[in-house]
């Protein structure tokens, strides 16, 4: 199943430009030869050949699941699609706290100046007793709260315990896919991404088609791969001699919480902007049209999917761009920038015309409700690949401060929304109210970024 999740999609976003900001190095400014001492692990890969790479293996991770969306939709009615829905989404909301963005800060590290192999390995292994440490206490806070989250969430205890451990399998995971990306080893990053998708689906086959055991089958299928593909990542990092985990490094676990500490808030804002709408569908409509409403959001995350894979190779290409801080190549980036918008957009038109038809062929006449908002999500995704256009320049600049609070007020922003609108259009409110919001922090983005490191936005024939 294509991963519409908070978990899923947006915070690799992220993760994808906290590992590139790096090449900066320590510095907050580089100087011309510093660059070009850097400038070669750029080069190892074009920005297209880059891009295809990684647009193939996201593609490829999500066309197997999505293979199998028309299945499922058949085998598990709207009630246990939501009920999936809210296990996915509660992982969504402990990534905040358990993953601590350490993925872009192991990928940070990978940058400066003077980390060998062997420090790499001892800062990772901080990383890892970090993630030990908040799982323990996730774990226990989800006890404590049992009873009140199982109402929330509509999750039977046990699958309120699995998703803080799936969570912790994810990051390590992330961990793991982190390193290739920095390292521009893109064949084994697409490879260990599609092996994911593809365990998780036969295991969701085997689970709910086989042996009928609808969203518990489902559950059980993300449970199984995650903690295979945890194993898979812990492996190849030991092998490679980037995990070293029983050395005691204070140091590094600062730097570590120094680094994904400050972007809890941002990372909330974003399952705010992203996610929370399930809680307001669950608790005002039900658990039938979260899972209405879901199969939309998988449709329209197929869009993220292509604006990460695009983003994956285009910061290197942009950050190499900027270091050499040409007024001419500032002036081609816009121009190019802009001309990306009216492509997306005008794909953003497409899914309101075509969206429906294609949702009610695939997933079946027991989810046509879906396509009445597939195109709000679909221009809500889009706004979401142009923020990433300018939020590029804010972790170039590494001033990141504003950027949470940007994203906090339209999350913010995204809840009234929700408040407002869920009760006088259903779940087709919810979905303006996500287009509505993502839309705001593009617009709050773009104003921070040009604050940070300006741009020739609107004056094309002079330098900024």
């Amino acid at each position: 199943m294509a991963q519409g999740s908070f978990s899923g999609s947006e915070v690799k976003w992220e993760f994808s430009l906290l590992a590139s900001v790096g090449f900066r190095g320590k510095s907050e400014k580089m100087n011309t030869s510093d660059a070009k001492k850097r400038l070669p692990i750029l080069r190892g890969n074009s920005f297209l050949t880059g891009s295809a790479v990684y647009l193939f293996s996201n593609i490829l991770k999500a066309a197997i699941p999505f293979a199998l969306l028309p299945i499922l939709t058949r085998y598990l009615s709207p009630a246990e699609y939501g009920q999936v829905a809210m296990f996915q989404t509660l992982m969504g909301a402990l990534a905040a706290f358990i993953g601590l963005s350490m993925a872009g800060a192991a990928g940070r590290k990978f940058y400066d100046n003077q980390s060998s192999s062997e420090m790499l390995g001892d800062f990772i292994g901080s990383c890892v007793q970090i993630l030990l440490v908040t799982s323990i206490i996730a774990l226990l806070l989800v006890w404590v709260s049992r009873v009140s989250l199982s109402q929330w969430f509509g999750l039977e205890t046990q699958w309120l315990l699995l998703a803080v451990l799936v969570t912790a399998a994810s990051v390590l995971n992330q961990l793991r896919l982190g390193q290739w990306q920095v390292r521009k080893q893109v064949k084994q990053y697409g490879a260990l991404q599609v092996s994911s998708s593809l365990i998780n689906v036969l295991l969701s086959l085997l689970l709910v088609v086989v042996w009928q055991q609808g969203a518990a089958g489902r559950m059980s299928a993300q449970v199984w791969a995650a903690g295979l593909l945890a194993l898979l990542a812990w492996w190849f990092l030991k092998r490679d001699g980037l995990l070293r985990l029983w050395l005691w490094r204070p140091a590094y676990v600062k730097e570590a919480l120094r680094f994904g500490v400050p972007l809890i808030p941002h990372v909330g804002g974003i399952f705010l902007l992203s996610a929370v709408d399930r809680f307001f569908i669950n608790s005002r409509l039900g658990l039938s049209e979260v899972g209405v409403y879901m199969v939309a959001v998988q449709f329209a995350a197929a869009l993220g999917l292509v604006f990460d894979a695009i983003n994956k190779a285009y910061v290197p290409w942009l950050f190499e761009r900027l270091t050499r801080n040409h007024p001419d190549e500032k002036q081609q980036i816009v121009r190019y920038t802009y001309l990306w918008y009216l492509v997306i957009l005008f794909g953003a038109g497409c899914a309101f015309w075509l969206g429906p038809w294609i949702v009610t062929f695939v997933a079946g006449e027991s989810y046509s409700k879906a396509g009445d908002v597939i195109g709000w999500l679909a221009l809500g995704q889009v706004f979401g690949g142009m923020y990433l256009m300018v939020t590029n320049y804010i972790f170039y600049s590494k001033r990141t401060g504003l950027l949470s609070l940007a994203s906090i007020i339209s999350g913010f922003v995204n809840v009234g929304l929700l408040l407002l609108l869920i009760p006088l259009l259903g779940i087709k409110g919810a979905a303006i109210a996500f287009c509505m919001a993502m839309a705001l922090r593009f617009i709050l983005t773009w104003w921070v970024a040009q604050m940070r490191h300006p741009m020739p936005w609107f004056n094309f024939g002079t330098s900024s």
